[in-house]
């Protein structure tokens, strides 16, 4: 049937042909979903208290801000990036906002605008943190893996020296007042549960709505091309770790109140806790597609198994940290297989 005939056809109300179905959801999409409900189904099966809302509660608490943090990893991963510095980043963080709201009680106090201008200092380090990463990979042209591997490094060693080797603690006065910020919250949802709620959204519309998400995935999927098509990738990349910056600050600023101290051990492995979520949760490793609904449900997915190992007493807290890796590798493998199946 030529062209003309078609329309013909159209306008004299003939049955058009029917078109082509909408290919469902395949296992990459629906696998995350599916195997958090069977986590879920398992934790409530081998403990009776594992969907009591004081652990629902905890669970999600201690996931926030892992995922405050991996929501940003998305957007430095789809754009072909990654950032190994971010559990350091966050420790050098937390102890330069302990240092410097230590240092303003002298002249503010113990009041909430201390802990106001604590929580700018967490932000302003975050970012500019992120944005020395960025820089140095954008503009001076160095490999992800070696800028953030040497930040890694840099951060986690200045926090051990501004700590002498110790812990840095937070005023007991202004630990006390700091407090709720963790541990209270809106009818019973604690204030780093809503925050990590409130990214999780922001970041989502981000990625798929907005400019910003769709020039990161071109960045991932082919840089030449993203250039050819007018995209400013350099400034686009260099936002990408000034975004996780900024939320490694965020994600700082809900976690000081819960321990009110931090040393050179804080935020141990939180970097392969972001990527593993990201991974989990569909994001393509080296760029081009990315889900922050995705990493969502990978940081519950490692937060559950975490709860349910110490539940169910399965196996050692301490290999918490292989099993993650184990997670990691496993996932990557199987988005090669999905690759070379497509």
């Amino acid at each position: 049937m030529t062209a003309m005939s078609e329309t013909a056809a159209r306008e004299q109300g003939a049955p058009e042909k029917p078109a082509a179905r909408r290919r469902l959801p395949g296992l990459h999409v629906l696998g995350p979903v599916l195997a958090l409900a069977a986590l879920i189904a398992l934790g409530a099966a081998l403990n009776d208290n594992f969907l009591g809302a004081a652990n629902i509660t905890n669970v999600l608490a201690r996931s926030a801000f892992i995922g405050i943090i991996a929501v940003g990893m998305t957007f430095v991963i789809t754009a072909g990036g990654i950032d190994l510095s971010v559990g350091s980043m966050a420790a050098f963080t937390a102890g330069v906002t302990i240092l410097a709201m230590n240092g303003l009680v002298d002249t503010m106090g113990v009041s909430v605008w201390t802990i106001l201008a604590g929580m700018g200092v967490a932000l302003l380090a975050g970012l500019g943190a992120g944005l020395l990463n960025g820089a140095l990979i954008a503009k001076a042209r160095i490999e992800p893996f070696i800028v953030t591997l040497g930040a890694m490094g840099l951060y986690r060693s200045l926090t051990t020296w501004m700590a002498d080797g110790g812990t840095i603690s937070l005023n007991y006065e202004l630990r006390t007042l700091y407090r709720p910020v963790y541990y209270d919250g809106i009818l019973g949802i604690s204030w780093p549960i809503i925050v990590f709620a409130l990214v999780a959204i922001l970041g989502e519309i981000a990625m798929r709505a907005a400019p910003f998400g769709r020039h990161c995935a071109a960045i991932g999927a082919n840089e030449q091309v993203a250039r050819w098509s007018m995209v400013r990738v350099d400034r686009v990349r260099m936002a990408t770790y000034a975004l996780l910056g900024l939320l490694v600050g965020v994600a700082t600023v809900m976690y000081v109140p819960r321990l009110g101290s931090a040393s050179g051990g804080t935020g141990m492995l939180w970097e392969l806790e972001a990527i593993a979520a990201v991974i989990i949760g569909g994001t393509v490793l080296k760029g081009g597609s990315g889900r922050v609904w995705g990493a969502v449900v990978g940081v519950l997915i490692l937060s559950l198994i975490d709860n349910i190992l110490n539940l169910a007493s399965i196996v050692s807290p301490y290999l918490n940290g292989a099993i993650q890796g184990v997670i990691v590798i496993l996932a990557v493998v199987l988005q090669r297989e999905r690759k070379a199946d497509g």
